[in-house]
């Protein structure tokens, strides 16, 4: 099974990215869950608005680090806003 990289927009318009195997678990975890990412404590997950599948873990943890480090205007171009 192969890893994916995602983005979530949250309720005060902030990106999140993250890797996962299942993108509609790992969501509902950040929404319900005690699983979720401490990023959520303060905002909620409102939408998956980008995947990339394909990845192994190394390649999908890398990634995640680039996405990461973009800035916002670089994030949104990524996601096609």
């Amino acid at each position: 099974m192969s890893w994916t990289v995602y983005i979530i927009r949250c309720d005060d318009d902030s990106l999140y990215t993250g890797i996962t195997r299942d993108v509609a678990r790992r969501f509902e975890e950040h929404r319900n869950g005690p699983r979720g990412a401490r990023y959520f404590a303060g905002r909620s997950p409102e939408a998956v608005v980008w995947t990339e599948e394909g990845h192994d873990r190394g390649s999908a943890l890398r990634r995640e680090a680039a996405i990461k480090k973009l800035d916002r205007a670089a994030k949104l171009a990524l996601i096609g806003w």
